[in-house]
């Protein structure tokens, strides 16, 4: 199934994005393996490039330099939060993005709140809000955002069989947002083992200096 653009009041968008091409490129210094140093996918049909800063002497200065946040609610999370939910790192997300969002199989989620996503979020993912997904409130977008990520709703419940894989991400290991949307999922149905937690989330994107993408 194909993403389509999908506006909704919250200011969700949901779009089609295609992995176009990866290689290694000798001019670069830092690469992402020693045999790939970029990947291109398409997004709202312009062309984006994650690879990482070029620049060695980089460092942050935005609020992931940030290393002491009040616990709770910033609190460590577990590595695997939710038994039965596989966790990612950087290289299988990016595989992830090559091999299954390509193939229209598979949708990198940002779970956090529109003001996050705004301010940069991975290349090729989609907001879908913690917040929206919570099925214990009078929810009116779940019977928007279930059906584009594949599901079919028959005889008043869910049907997963042909839903999306899903890779889930917040900001980070202290941030609960994409652990909370993971939960509301599977309280909802979706089958744990087409859902993948990346915990690394924007904190470790961007430590390791990977292609920020910024929303207008």
């Amino acid at each position: 199934m194909k993403f389509k653009k999908a506006f909704f009041s919250v200011g969700i968008m949901l779009a089609l994005t295609a992995f176009s091409n990866a290689g290694v490129d000798k001019t670069y210094k830092v690469n992402i393996t020693p045999n790939l140093s970029y990947i291109d996918v398409d997004v709202m049909g312009e062309p984006v490039r994650i690879d990482r800063i070029q620049d060695t002497s980089h460092k942050l200065t935005n609020s992931y330099t940030k290393t002491s946040r009040p616990c709770p609610p910033f609190c460590v999370g577990a590595f695997k939060p939710i038994p039965g939910v596989e966790t990612y790192g950087e290289l299988e997300l990016l595989h992830f993005l090559k091999n299954e969002v390509n193939k229209n199989t598979g949708v990198v989620v940002d779970a956090r709140l529109p003001k996050w996503y705004k301010e940069g979020t991975i290349p090729g993912a989609i907001n879908l809000p913690f917040s929206i997904l919570n099925p214990d409130t009078s929810n009116q977008y779940l019977e928007q955002v279930l059906p584009v990520l594949g599901a079919v709703k028959k005889g008043g419940k869910w049907d997963f069989s042909k839903a999306q894989k899903l890779v889930v991400f917040d900001n980070g290991p202290w941030c609960q947002q994409g652990v909370r949307a993971i939960h509301h999922l599977v309280k909802i149905g979706y089958p744990k083992n087409k859902i993948k937690y990346y915990r690394g989330g924007m904190q470790y994107w961007q430590i390791l200096g990977f292609k920020v993408l910024k929303q207008q």
